[in-house]
């Protein structure tokens, strides 16, 4: 009995410090830069060997894995984690060649690159190799407690949950390989913008993937819903910080510095919000995923902003992709616990989200003036970068953390100004911004109890009552119920 206790304690703790390892190596360049330029054997700081950048993917996979096989005890993460990844992980540390020499500061660079790369690359060489052999041998230990605690034997079956395990962290830069990242000139009928194909047809997938979730989860008991939601956050989660990396390496979107990683961007808080909702089960974050960050993503979808505002490129670059799966999952997260029953959504709920979404709106304003106030300040080898709309010529937009800087509306809102160290804002706006929104989410929330009405008298299909308890007098357990749905945060 001592045994397991020690070899859970170990599992659970190795676990944790693997995703902590995992998370800082986000922050640099290589971790994402190597999955669009991808060479057959050559492994240098341009191509990266095929089976390097596989072995760092299958990895990638480890950690969904091995948080659903340890703190889930799902058997069949287990046994595809302790016979997969210590092969793959032997070969990343014999294949990395160039990995860890990838720097944005070259012989090459213009003074806008190595002004980027002067703040990006705050992790030095040394401690990337030192944080990569850390999480290799973190994998490995995880796998050797999990034969301990699971034994050697296997179901032959687990095996095929491993292709969708890296579907699901599949880097989504890796289509870049098929075409040149800089010039999309080539393929003008593939660019995203708004009210195209290609954005009609992101609709089309944003409801496709929420009600196929919902069927497909629907007839599945409780704890087996549960798991699938918190696979789905894991998932998320990894996606979205893929978006570290690459921007140090390559850029997202508009942004090229690593405080664009800072989580004030709505959907970007929404991620954690979301996830961290599903993981602890509580009220008070789903009502706030369901009542503004469902919205919100909602919303983007619909509109994506003024065109001139983004640089999503063609629908098969990073930007766009990320942007859509991201969003996707994020809409589908927020939504699924209630659809599924997992609690009740009232008016009530939407107070605290109210507030929340006030107070997100006062924190990215201030935040994000002050760190575009120190952007725009910092010079590297006597250059200083500028800050202005995409499309101005300027070096970066501006830190557009909840839309406070740039306005996505037609509309200019130019009244009752103020600033934040060198940064002008528009309480008018700000006060429209955040009216706007809360709009939004009532019609969002509106529509949700316009659909339970359907679902209750047109397609007839009622919550179907608990069969009572041997002893136990109905009233009570109504009573009881009722108690335990208020409390379900507590």
């Amino acid at each position: 009995m001592k045994t397991k206790k020690y070899t859970d304690i170990a599992l659970k703790s190795c676990t944790a410090l693997l995703l902590a390892v995992s998370l800082i190596l986000s922050f640099t360049v290589s971790d994402y830069y190597i999955f669009n330029r991808i060479g057959l054997l050559n492994s240098g700081t341009e191509q990266f060997s095929f089976f390097f950048v596989l072995s760092q993917w299958v990895k990638k996979s480890g950690l969904l894995l091995l948080p659903l096989a340890v703190f889930y005890n799902k058997k069949c993460c287990s046994d595809i984690a302790k016979y997969v990844l210590p092969v793959f992980t032997v070969i990343s540390l014999c294949t990395f060649g160039g990995f860890f020499d990838k720097t944005m500061m070259t012989g090459g660079a213009d003074p806008v690159q190595d002004t980027f790369a002067s703040i990006n690359e705050f992790i030095p060489k040394a401690a990337n190799i030192t944080l990569f052999c850390i999480s290799c041998v973190l994998i490995a230990a995880v796998c050797a407690l999990l034969f301990v605690r699971d034994g050697f034997k296997v179901d032959k079956r687990s095996f095929v949950y491993f292709p969708f395990a890296m579907l699901g962290v599949m880097p989504l830069n890796i289509f870049e390989n098929f075409f040149d990242t800089k010039d999309f000139s080539r393929v003008p009928f593939l660019l995203f913008k708004n009210f195209t194909v290609w954005h009609f047809l992101a609709l089309i997938i944003l409801a496709g993937v929420t009600i196929a979730g919902y069927y497909f989860l629907k007839n599945k008991d409780k704890k087996q819903q549960q798991d699938y939601l918190v696979a789905i956050a894991i998932v998320l989660l990894i996606q979205y910080h893929s978006k570290d990396s690459v921007i140090m390496g390559d850029g997202y979107n508009v942004y090229n510095t690593v405080f664009s990683c800072v989580p004030l961007f709505i959907c970007n808080i929404g991620v954690y919000i979301a996830s961290v909702a599903v993981i602890l089960k509580k009220r008070v974050l789903y009502a706030i995923a369901f009542f503004v960050h469902a919205a919100g993503a909602l919303t983007v979808f619909f509109y994506f902003g003024k065109d001139e505002m983004s640089n999503y490129g063609i629908i098969f670059s990073y930007s766009i992709l990320y942007f859509c799966l991201t969003h996707c999952l994020l809409f589908a997260l927020s939504v699924l616990p209630s659809a599924l029953g997992h609690y009740k959504f009232t008016p009530r709920d939407c107070v605290i989200p109210l507030i929340y979404y006030c107070l997100v709106i006062v924190v990215a304003t201030v935040v994000g003036g002050l760190l575009t106030t120190f952007i725009q300040n910092y010079s590297f080898n006597g250059y200083t970068l500028t800050i202005g709309e995409y499309g101005t010529g300027a070096d970066m937009a501006p830190l557009n953390f909840a839309f406070t800087q740039v306005n996505p509306l037609p509309i200019p809102f130019y009244y009752i100004p103020f600033k934040i160290a060198d940064c002008m804002f528009y309480l008018s706006y700000l006060i429209v911004l955040y009216l706007v929104y809360v709009a939004l989410f009532w019609a969002f929330t509106g529509g949700y109890y316009a659909f339970l009405a359907i679902r209750k008298k047109v397609l007839k299909t009622p919550a179907l009552p608990e069969a009572p308890a041997v002893g136990v007098p109905e009233t009570v357990q109504a009573e009881a119920a009722v108690t335990d749905d208020t409390q379900n945060d507590e």
